[in-house]
């Protein structure tokens, strides 16, 4: 289910520079884990976690849905390096 929005992603940050580590945590759906560059649906410690749906994840990387706008609403938890979170903001705005 989240191979091709991993393989999306992985097209999308092609030429891109990513530091640090990411897991959009999709619940019983799985994860995808951006690490320094790569991206993977094997679980892995990660700086930062994303909660969200998968219909949300996919509605965010279509721009669809506002990151900040997402959290107000709860529609994302993060957890960890908010740092590392606010770097996806600039990758995908």
């Amino acid at each position: 289910m989240l191979e091709q929005i991993a393989t999306d992603i992985r097209n999308g940050l092609d030429g891109k520079n990513f530091d640090g580590s990411l897991k959009f945590d999709c619940g019983t759906d799985g994860v995808i884990i951006l690490d320094n560059g790569s991206v993977t649906t094997r679980e892995q410690p990660t700086d930062c976690t994303l909660r969200l749906s998968t219909e949300n994840l996919k509605k965010l990387l279509r721009g669809q849905l506002n990151p900040m706008t997402a959290v107000m609403m709860g529609k994302i938890k993060i957890s960890g390096d908010m740092g590392v979170a606010m770097k996806l903001g600039k990758l995908i705005g």
